[in-house]
């Protein structure tokens, strides 16, 4: 898919009222329509049969370590931030069979697992997670070593981004570049515009197919009303942040600390739970488990996810390499905004907000990164070394 770099590309209006038509379009071509929804009390991404299934009126709060819903006071679609969910978890499934043996007398049969993926159309994706999506297509498809699984799961996938109308209370997408507009990476973009007499929504188009499905959808070109409205609804969220990160040299700055007591005092917090990995939309760590029935006649091997807050991440002959809390949190940390530039070539971190968010005790990471740095502002300016 194609979408323009920049400045906004060519803008119709869809009415509210037929909305609906782009599920229907999606549907019709044999898309298996994936969005948000409300389950348990939280917005996640699941299959979508029609636009009742979405999050009409709700939007979230967010803040170290908590997440509420709460119901809006208009109509919206697309209210919210981002929930617990990425789409990480329909790209590069968290629990994955990768083949299955079996022993006939002396022989065995091995048979490769063959993933058959639908033909997924992803609704309501966010600009952070257009950089993520991107990120995860370096790591998985643009290197001498190709995941299969992921390459078959993203070849087709139709994506309807969407702008955000609303930040959330740990979003610092802003400080990272990665949003609140979505720029590329896109088949349509929607920004969602409510006004008390008035609900439509601005729709960019980003490839041939947005194009095509626009073709099945009532829609009419925007004026340039209707354009600044939607562009404030996004100019409005960018300037309303929850976090902010200087990330000016940063890939330096936590090289320099690696032996910074900041890092001891984040380690006194955290859980290492590893559930700021499985909530990131970029981390893409697994591990890989064989296991047996009780007469040893069949044997498969699985791929889950993996986390280097566990001790078995970093297990080697004699032990585990980082046994600390202090050792793990920093190599999380690390990675995420400095030696993943190394790697790929970007920082792992899009400023979604979720490891902060669903952190058990609140850990802020744009508050660690701003520790680090306020102390060695603070050392310089008096003349001591850094």
């Amino acid at each position: 898919m194609e979408a323009n770099e920049g400045e906004w590309g060519e803008r119709v209006i869809v009415e509210r009222e037929h909305f609906p038509c782009l599920l229907t379009s999606l549907q019709a071509r044999g898309y298996q329509v994936v969005g948000p929804t409300v389950r348990e009390q939280a917005i996640v991404y699941d299959t979508l049969n029609s636009v009742e299934d979405l999050p009409i009126g709700y939007a979230d709060e967010q803040d170290g370590g908590s997440y509420r819903l709460k119901k809006r006071e208009d109509a919206a679609l697309f209210g919210y931030a981002v929930g617990p969910h990425s789409w990480k978890q329909l790209l590069h499934p968290p629990v994955l069979r990768l083949w299955s043996a079996q022993r006939d007398g002396n022989h065995v049969q091995l048979a490769p697992e063959e993933d058959h993926p639908p033909k997924w159309a992803f609704l309501g994706v966010r600009s952070c997670e257009l950089h993520a999506m991107a990120i995860q297509d370096r790591v998985f498809l643009h290197t001498a070593f190709i995941d299969p699984v992921y390459q078959a799961r993203r070849a087709e996938v139709c994506i309807i981004a969407v702008n955000c109308g609303q930040a959330g209370g740990t979003c610092f997408c802003v400080s990272m570049q990665t949003g609140p507009r979505a720029h590329s990476g896109f088949d349509l973009a929607l920004t969602e515009v409510v006004e008390p007499s008035r609900h439509f929504f601005l729709v960019e188009r980003g490839s041939p197919l947005g194009a095509e499905l626009l073709q099945e959808i009532p829609h009419r070109p925007a004026s340039e009303k209707e354009i600044a409205q939607a562009e404030q609804v996004v100019a409005e969220t960018a300037a309303h942040m929850g976090r902010t990160m200087d990330t000016t040299e940063i890939k330096d700055l936590l090289y320099r600390h690696a032996r910074h007591p900041r890092w001891d005092d984040v380690a006194s917090r955290c859980l290492t739970c590893g559930n700021c990995t499985m909530v990131c939309p970029t981390c893409f760590c697994t591990t890989v488990h064989d296991t047996t029935d009780v007469t040893g006649e069949h044997a498969e091997r699985w791929r889950t996810w993996d986390s280097c807050f566990t001790l078995d991440f970093s297990s080697l002959v004699g032990g585990s390499v980082r046994t600390s809390s202090r050792s793990r949190y920093r190599q999380w940390m690390t990675h995420k905004l400095a030696s993943w530039i190394d790697q790929f070539g970007t920082s792992g971190c899009v400023g979604c907000g979720r490891c902060i968010t669903w952190c058990p005790v609140g850990i802020d990471i744009t508050e660690e990164v701003s520790a680090i740095r306020a102390s060695e502002t603070a050392t310089q300016e008096s003349g001591g070394e850094r």
